[in-house]
């Protein structure tokens, strides 16, 4: 649950602050009063975001099932529900849990169901009243399934992944989805409820673009639900068929639309990302999208930034940074935004051109500077964008939500 409701300018209690980092301490004001670092969401760009995946899901005749391992915040699943999401995915049984206690009553686990501490999570969410698949790939793992939810007078509705050569998951034939799919048939524990994909692993043969490579996997997804329901394999009335990460989702998007699907068919989208974006991964892979659709028009916004402080100025040409490992994800070094003075406004920002983040250590990030930053200071406050918003949300437990005034409307939290 969120500390404080939105747009409120209430904050935590004593306690809560003692508990956890980057939050505010003495007014609203993330450039005066609150304790940095501090991820921070920017609300105008966020609420772009939500509103631009869900028109372009609906554009397209899909449902959205957000993944919601990226952000794992509840407040967020409830702004992705009320503009109009289907269903949250998440990646765990407890994470499912998580959601689900939160108010999130539909759920799509995009793994399988392995472990029977794990199945009993699940077992006790659909005994609660939670709608919820699973993805089954393996014979072994349906049959376990099948015994365990059979045994609690349960059935799990699962859908059969669909992989490829050197990916992660997934049956990698025909052949072994229709023997599976058999399996699961006469199952009384299980009910087969369609297939799953992540196209984002896809790798384009010799001479083949990755755009055709990743239509091309999309259209067999389209394939595998037609060859289930013409061996009447299908247990259900509405069955699903889903993919999409947040890089190619307008590929997957437009290929389940074009493909001549029965009406029942719920075509489902699966983006997590883009609900902060960034600008590292994710703004390259929009920028590919923009260049295929141009008539998309803006595409998403970045709306997540950690905010840290110069600490230490030790040398020419080098800023040592409060902000390491342990407050943004690391797959690509974080890139400096803007520059305030602590105690500044939103309207006055100073230049950061040449700033270049050259490492990260725990709690440092070191940032050559070049030779014209001469008017830095201990204390200056930086805004850096991240790539890979889930690397990054996973580090902190509160989010400060800011205004274009860059004062805080609200404390998100986090259930990682």
């Amino acid at each position: 649950m969120s500390d404080v409701s939105p747009e409120s300018t209430a904050f935590p209690t004593a306690p809560a602050r003692a508990e956890h980092k980057g939050l505010p301490e003495t007014g609203p004001r993330l450039l005066a009063d609150v304790s940095l670092p501090a991820a921070v969401l920017h609300e105008a760009s966020l609420a772009h975001n939500l509103g631009w995946m869900q028109a372009f899901c609906e554009a397209h005749g899909a449902l959205l099932a957000p993944h919601g391992k990226t952000t794992m915040a509840p407040a967020l699943f409830r702004r992705q529900l009320e503009v109009g999401a289907w269903a949250i995915t998440l990646a765990t049984a407890p994470q499912c849990r998580a959601a689900f206690v939160n108010g999130v009553t539909r759920l799509l686990l995009a793994n399988q169901l392995v472990g029977r501490a794990n199945m009993a999570i699940v077992a006790e969410l659909l005994e609660a009243g939670a709608e919820l698949w699973c993805l089954v790939d393996s014979v072994d793992n349906a049959r376990e399934l099948d015994a365990f939810f059979a045994e609690r007078g349960l059935r799990l509705p699962v859908l059969i992944e669909r992989g490829v050569p050197g990916g992660r998951c997934g049956c990698r034939s025909r052949e072994e989805v229709l023997a599976l799919a058999a399996v699961v048939d006469a199952a009384a524990g299980l009910e087969l409820s369609g297939v799953e994909g992540y196209e984002g692993l896809v790798k384009a043969e010799a001479g083949a673009s990755p755009e055709t490579a990743v239509a091309a996997y999309a259209a067999d997804l389209v394939d595998t639900l037609i060859a289930l329901q013409r061996a009447g394999w299908l247990a259900v009335a509405r069955p699903l068929v889903t993919a999409s990460g947040s890089a190619w989702h307008d590929i997957v998007a437009e290929a389940l639309r074009d493909a001549g699907l029965d009406e029942r068919v719920r075509r489902v989208m699966r983006p997590g990302c883009y609900v902060t974006h960034d600008h590292g991964l994710y703004g390259e892979a929009q920028a590919r999208v923009l260049g295929r659709r141009p008539a998309l028009g803006e595409g998403l916004r970045p709306a997540l930034e950690v905010f840290a402080q110069v600490q230490s100025l030790p040398e020419p040409g080098l800023a040592i940074v409060a902000m390491g490992r342990r407050d943004v994800g690391g797959d690509r070094l974080p890139r400096a935004l803007r520059r305030y003075r602590e105690g500044g406004t939103a309207d006055r920002t100073l230049s950061v051109k040449g700033w270049r983040v050259e490492t990260l250590m725990d709690q440092h990030a070191f940032v050559r500077l070049p030779e014209a930053a001469h008017e830095v200071r201990v204390g200056d406050i930086v805004a850096f964008g991240v790539s890979h918003p889930c690397l990054t949300f996973d580090k902190w437990r509160r989010l400060c939500r800011v205004n274009e005034a860059l004062e805080v409307v609200e404390v998100l939290a986090t259930c990682f």
